[in-house]
């Protein structure tokens, strides 16, 4: 018999739903990553949702301004619990080569929580297949308490 946290993270790992926000040059390797080479069906997420109601997994990629920070926020919290935060690129992460301009939120954990960190100048859609491995390696480890 598995444990009811088990059969939960199971679930989830294998059904995470992504939504893609492409804020500049790192979407197009994003969006690479669900082509057949790359193949990113084998983990369960087919199609990358229109809509943050029907995801779980906020895939934020390329440079977050701060006129677009309270829309990225009022995206985040329309999604459903638990959700999960992918940072892609180096812009996304810290700021990147904009990251001492006036304009450039530095590093998206500033205006929502991030789970994973995928490095890289854009990085390839190798690393961002690497960071949904390390998520679903975060989502099995949960506890049954942690669950919301």
């Amino acid at each position: 018999m598995s444990s009811i946290a088990k059969v939960l993270n199971w679930g989830r790992h294998y059904s995470t739903w992504p939504f893609g926000s492409g804020l500049a040059c790192c979407a197009m390797e994003m969006v690479a990553t669900a082509s057949s080479r790359f193949d990113i069906t084998r983990f369960g997420m087919d199609v990358f949702r229109a809509s943050p109601r029907q995801a779980d997994l906020f895939i934020v990629s390329g440079t977050l301004t701060w006129k677009m920070a309270p829309a990225v926020k009022m995206l985040y919290d329309q999604m459903a619990e638990p959700k999960w935060v992918i940072a892609m690129g180096a812009c996304a992460i810290s700021g990147g080569t904009f990251a001492h301009s006036y304009s450039v939120v530095p590093g998206v954990n500033r205006i929502i929580p991030v789970d994973v960190y995928v490095p890289g100048c854009p990085p390839r859609p190798e690393a961002l297949i690497y960071g949904v491995m390390m998520l679903h390696k975060k989502i099995d480890k949960r506890k049954f308490r942690q669950q919301d």
